[in-house]
Formats: C-alpha cells, structure tokens, sequence
C-alpha cells in the first residue's frame, strides 16, 4: 500500500540553477550550499567564473581542473545553459540576427554589428514591449516578460559560442569579436532593472567577459524615476530615446512621455550624476519625414538639451510592414546634423545595418505571446 502511495505521489523536480546569471558571491552562496568547504570555496568560485565566462565551456565535464566527483555535483544541481538559436540570419554587410529560444518560455532577437575598429551586440531585456512607441516594430508585441539575469547575460555567451569568441589559451591577446554591447534590443531595460543591473555588474566583471562599463551603453525611452540609477548602480554609459522635441509630437511617438514629460526628463538629466565630456548622454533621434526632421526641431533639441553633455545620434527610419512613416530625405538628415553640429554637438548620422534581415534600429520582434500562469507551470 504505502509502495502504490509513493508510486502515485507526485514528486516535485526542483529546477537546476543556471550559473550564467550568479555573480561570483551567489556563485559562493550556492557552492557553500551545495557542501563546498569554507577553505576551498574561493578557488572553487574563480575556477568555475573563468571556465564560464572566460573560457565559454557548455559543459561541466570540460572543466578539467575540477574532480570527477565535484563536477558531478555542480552537474545535478547546476545548469549553464545558454539561449538556444532558433534561426540566425546575416546580411549583406555582416550584421547578425539572431532569433533565441530559453529554457523558459518565449523568444527573443539579438543583433551582432560587425566594425573595422569594434563588435557591438544589441541585446534585449524584455520579450515584446509595453512602450507603443509608434515607430517601433517591437512596440506591436505586447509583453510577454521580462528577461531573467541568465537570458541576458545568455545572448552574449551564445553569441561568442556563434563567433568563436573565448579565450582559447591563458593570457591569449587577440582581438575580441564582441567589444561593445548596447541595451538597445526588444523592451525598456529601466522595468527590468534588476535583472539588468545584475547582468551587467556580471559583464562587466574583470575576472569573466570583462566588458568595460564606457563600452556598454544603455537605452532608455524616459523612465525617470530609475534613470540615475544606471549611473550610481550599474556606472555604464546612458542614452535616452527622444525622438521629438515637443510634447505634442513626442506623445504620438514615444507615449511613455505622457506620463514623464521632456521638460522632467531632461530636468532629471542635467542632474545626471558624473556627467561630463568624457561620459556624456547620447540622445537617440529617429528621423521621420515631416514629422520631427524640420529645421525648427534641430533649434529645439539645442535649446532642449543646453549645458548637457552630449552627442545626439540620429537615426533614418527603418521602415518594417505595416509601418505609417517614411524615412528623412538625406538632404533634410543634413541640415539638420550640420545645425546641431554648428551648436557644439556631435552629430553622427546613424548607418543602417542588417536592414535586408530587418535587424536595424526598431526592427526587432519575435513571435511569441504571453501565456497563462497556469500553462507556464506545465512547461
């Protein structure tokens, strides 16, 4: 009877922990949880830190230097588990598209922009968008969820895995593919800031990826409230999504402005802590014919953005089905770089990259859609 009890008795498999999003002190919470002694557990963690983020190894039974027996326990409690790649695409002048399955449920893309002089990858931080930005490809996927800390910090392992991009040998010096990652792919990093963070203080640790704070850029479309955080917190570099210099036009484009204005984001801005010329903010400026691309918008963004160290990116509009804009004629893209430039500013005309594989700038969005709590718990 109490064999037919148990035999029927359903047993609940606790999930393993993916070690990609531990920072080395989880990673020693963990370790000293699973029966790592005190004396041995600061070697154990940068042993396992390097084999995962230096080395790039998918498996625990590569990591040499670590006992059969210590390799089967991190094995049954343990996973490194990257993003699985679903479909990849490249185009004609490099660029990379990438189309991510989790362990977890949804899909999310990443991009790869190849450079004479660096790599960057575009990651995302949410499957869909809550924002609406009307030009926003991404904006006509309702959110599905939040990217956890391993998803994130995922898209970067999976992506060097793509690449051949880990260190082959100790002290080996060449030249990385990834040297610069941008937080400017599906989702509003700034509602998932805690995965963020955490992500990025991983990314950015020298022991593992050892990606530079100045060459990590985050985007955000203007939520106020944590914006100074990425400065006190994370100590990466800042970009704000504008996109219209009056509340009339920005509304239309970037709602979220309806809730926090321009005039609080950029009074939130010239507050920024440690700003300067060395770490300025770069402004964000899709340029949409004849709706923010007039002569009188360059004046305003001048005058908006006065005494604030900056550089203002602009970007033609990458056009994606169903969209109602069209792109800035390149004489119109002149004037108005050549004003802001003549005012102080930087002013580089975005080139667009990947579009043949709609992997530009908005062009991001995957299938999948949210599903029932209750459905999530059979998956």
């Amino acid at each position: 009877m109490n064999n037919f009890i148990n035999a029927q008795t359903k047993v609940e498999i606790q999930p393993k922990i993916n070690l990609l999003g531990l920072s080395k002190n989880e990673l020693s919470l963990s370790l000293n949880r699973l029966g790592v002694e005190k004396k041995e557990l600061s070697m154990r963690v940068q042993q396992l830190f390097s084999w995962i983020h230096v080395h790039g190894k998918k498996s625990f039974d590569e990591m040499t230097n670590l006992s059969k027996e210590f390799r089967d326990q991190l094995s049954n409690s343990f996973s490194i588990y990257r993003p699985q790649t679903i479909d990849k695409q490249i185009s004609k002048d490099g660029t990379r598209k990438y189309l991510f399955k989790s362990e977890n449920f949804g899909e999310f893309e990443t991009v790869f922009i190849p450079e004479d002089d660096r790599g960057t990858l575009c990651i995302s931080s949410q499957i869909g968008c809550t924002l609406n930005c009307s030009f926003c490809y991404t904006g006509t996927q309702k959110l599905v969820r939040n990217l956890e800390t391993y998803e994130i910090v995922g898209q970067i392992t999976a992506v060097k895995d793509d690449l051949s991009d880990w260190v082959l040998k100790k002290n080996n010096s060449s030249k990385r593919a990834i040297s610069n990652v941008v937080v400017m792919g599906m989702g509003e990093p700034l509602y998932n800031f805690e995965n963020i963070k955490k992500s990025l203080n991983i990314i950015m640790n020298n022991e593992g990826l050892s990606i530079s704070r100045k060459k990590i850029t985050l985007s955000t479309s203007g939520v106020v409230p944590n914006i100074h955080r990425v400065s006190s917190e994370i100590g990466c570099l800042l970009a704000i999504s504008l996109h219209g210099t009056t509340d009339e036009i920005r509304d239309k484009l970037v709602p979220i402005n309806k809730k926090w204005n321009i005039q609080e984001l950029i009074n939130t801005l010239k507050n920024y802590p440690n700003l300067s010329n060395s770490e300025r903010i770069t402004f964000e400026y899709v340029m949409l014919r004849d709706i923010n691309d007039s002569l009188d918008d360059a004046k305003r963004l001048v005058k908006l953005i006065k005494n604030i160290p900056a550089k203002i990116n602009l970007i033609p509009f990458n056009p994606w089905p169903g969209s109602k804009y069209q792109t800035s004629e390149p004489a119109t893209v002149e004037i108005f770089s050549n004003f802001i430039k003549k005012a102080g500013y930087s002013s580089p005309v975005r080139r667009p990259r990947g579009v043949d594989i709609m992997a530009a700038c908005g062009q991001l969005k995957s299938n999948s859609v949210k599903i029932k709590s209750s459905q999530n718990k059979n998956n």
